[in-house]
């Protein structure tokens, strides 16, 4: 890989003093800089490849990092950690003890504002333009944004506060939209390119603001100017909306172009008051096989850049995401009710077999949580039966629809929650470590917690029969290879079962730990419990064990505070049994991210990690009694 040029670059001060011809080179060799890290470490990759020359521009043009730059969700900053020192540590990537995958305050004084959940950057920059204008600093603010993030509700509100002034003051800032997928984006070309530098410059401005002040004394020519205007830039750029919202908008532009899009933002970089570019890339630009099935390439593991990715084959086992997108195929033929919802997961939650089959009864509602949430409401007020697929971590964006909307109606809408636990890879942003905690606390709420594959075929059926809501959560990959049984079976409703009888311990599983708390138990001799449910959670079977032991220690694979443990800590006492209870799970911190193997075993939720805290705790006690919760 030659990346002369690249080499001398350490900082962005390093790129603002390149001439502008050595730009393209650089782009080139930058390019080539992602596609060799992601195809070593594993990564996303397509819209990296992506934001190469905006990242190039955006540091060239602006006072990086006092001029503040938010990327929205950060999955396409690559570039941008590579021209902000990080180049010798992209091999570390996404591991455990390197750099993140994300933007992160704590790791670079250029990621400006921690990302890695979607729609946020807007609101962000916002608030870091206002704190400049507030402290008297002349610095802007950047937001890039791109075309999917632009759906959720959260973007726009943002760009309905920045519009106006507070208190006589409006804030220096730019988004700049990153559209890779628009459908209302029309041919990027010369045509587009002469618009927006003219409309970005300051002979525009001038004529503009120029017209309004002489206008403004005749109220109806001054409207009828404003009204010309807004239409004819109408014709040519899809751009009227951002203006009513207090915007100046240029564009579109062509993102992969350096010699429009310098010009254009140093024009933009100038000007006072909310801006709005509109540039528009393509995913995975620059590779062939990323811009051919951008979708196959987003988030690939380790591959050859000259072969590209092998065609996948069969999987040793079947993912949890897997069995959920059979079970919904299947259940769908069985009950016509069924109806999918997924806020832009469709490939990440198992769905694109059901769109296949079912495409009138899909529905993707794009990053747009709440909606999906309320959404699947209002279905299930019809009669019908909605299914919402969604990842743990994602539902937290929908805390008020999921009480206010679903809970206090008490509607059936099951909500089938992908990556529970530790995600791996994406780290902390992306965990689903307070799902028990957060959901078991709400009425009528009930939260199953499937061990294996089977058990996650038949929760999910359990779920969809019953008449209120219900979560059903599962952890992302696969688990301990467990044949699903054919047909819809379903288990009874909440009740747990004992899977090893043993002396002094018993150990409670919720989750995909019973696997490990068995392993632990052959070591210790002790009683393993299965209990399936979190919430309602098995209290005559609690209270037989705890009768029939000692000790009591619960172990799951979500936070300890007010998880699955907490639950049978309540259930103790409420029964008037004093127990003592270990409980094991996800420490009060965030958890970095890495390989999940080797951070289950950190945190000690591996089989030996439960071994020696039961050990620990109880080792010269003559009796005990262990509960694991795998929740």
């Amino acid at each position: 890989m030659t990346t002369t040029l690249l080499q001398t670059i350490e900082s962005p001060a390093d790129l603002r003093r390149l001439p502008r011809t050595s730009l393209h080179t650089l782009a080139r060799e930058l390019r080539e800089c992602v596609l060799q890290n992601v195809s070593s470490t594993g990564g996303h990759l397509s819209s990296n490849l992506g934001t190469v020359e905006l990242t190039i521009a955006l540091h060239y043009v602006f006072n990086t990092p006092n001029d503040r730059l938010v990327w929205d969700v950060g999955h396409q900053t690559y570039p941008h950690k590579i021209l902000t020192g990080r180049r010798d540590r992209m091999s570390t990537l996404r591991q455990l003890g390197g750099i993140s995958g994300f933007p992160r305050r704590d790791e670079s004084e250029y990621d400006n504002f921690g990302t890695a959940h979607s729609s946020t950057s807007i609101s962000a920059a916002l608030g870091m333009a206002m704190a400049a204008k507030l402290k008297g600093e002349d610095r802007k603010a950047v937001a890039v944004i791109g075309d999917g993030a632009m759906t959720a509700g959260m973007a726009f509100e943002a760009l309905n506060n920045a519009g106006v002034a507070h208190a006589g003051m409006l804030a220096d800032m730019l988004v700049v939209l990153n559209d890779n997928d628009m459908s209302i984006s029309p041919p990027v070309g010369a045509l587009n390119k002469y618009l927006a530098r003219l409309m970005s410059g300051k002979f525009y401005s001038a004529a503009r603001e120029g017209a309004k002040s002489v206008l403004k004394n005749a109220p109806s020519l001054f409207e009828l100017a404003r009204r010309f205007e807004e239409h004819a830039k109408g014709m040519v750029v899809p751009g009227t909306i951002f203006e009513e919202f207090g915007f100046t908008y240029v564009g579109p532009i062509d993102g992969h172009d350096l010699d429009a899009l310098i010009p254009t933002l140093e024009n933009l970089r100038d000007k006072k008051g909310p801006q709005f570019l509109h540039v528009v890339t393509k995913k995975g630009y620059g590779y062939k096989l990323a811009e051919a099935d951008p979708i196959l390439y987003h988030g690939p593991g380790k591959f050859d850049p000259a072969k590209g990715l092998p065609k996948p084959g069969a999987p040793a086992k079947p993912s949890f995401m897997h069995i959920f997108g059979q079970w919904l195929c299947d259940m769908a033929a069985a009950d016509q009710r069924l109806v999918a919802i997924t806020p832009a997961m469709l490939e990440g939650s198992g769905m694109v077999e059901f769109q296949k089959r079912f495409p009138q009864r899909c529905h993707d509602v794009g990053i747009a949580e709440q909606h999906a949430v309320t959404f699947a409401a209002g279905l299930a007020c019809e009669g019908l039966k909605p299914v919402v697929a969604i990842y743990s971590t994602f539902l937290q964006r929908a805390y008020d629809q999921l009480i206010h909307d679903v809970a206090i109606q008490n509607l059936p809408v099951v909500f089938a929650l992908d990556r529970a636990g530790l995600v791996g890879a994406d780290g902390a942003t992306h965990a689903g470590a307070y799902d028990i905690a957060f959901l078991r606390c709400i009425p009528n709420m009930a939260v199953l917690t499937p061990a294996d594959e089977n058990e996650c075929r038949k929760a999910l059926t359990t779920a969809f029969r019953r008449d209120h809501p219900v979560a059903v959560r599962y952890p992302r990959g696969t688990g301990a290879g467990v044949a699903t049984d054919a047909g819809l079976p379903d288990f009874e409703w909440g009740k747990g079962e004992v899977r090893r009888t043993g002396q002094r311990i018993a150990i409670l599983a919720f989750g995909t730990l019973l696997y490990p708390a068995l392993a632990a138990a052959e070591k210790l001799d002790a009683t393993v419990a299965n209990m399936r449910f979190a919430k309602p959670l098995d209290t005559a079977l609690v209270a037989e064990l705890a009768r029939t032991h000692d000790a009591i220690v619960t172990v799951e694979d979500g936070c300890v505070m007010g998880g699955a443990g907490s639950a049978v800590m309540e259930a103790l006492q409420a029964a008037g049994l004093s127990n003592p209870v270990l409980s094991l799970g996800l420490p009060d911190d965030f958890i970095e991210h890495g390989d999940p193997a080797k951070l289950m075993a950190m945190i000690g939720l591996d089989a030996a990690g439960i071994e020696q805290s039961i050990r620990k705790r109880f080792g010269g006690k003559p009796a005990l009694v262990v509960a694991a919760s795998a929740g």
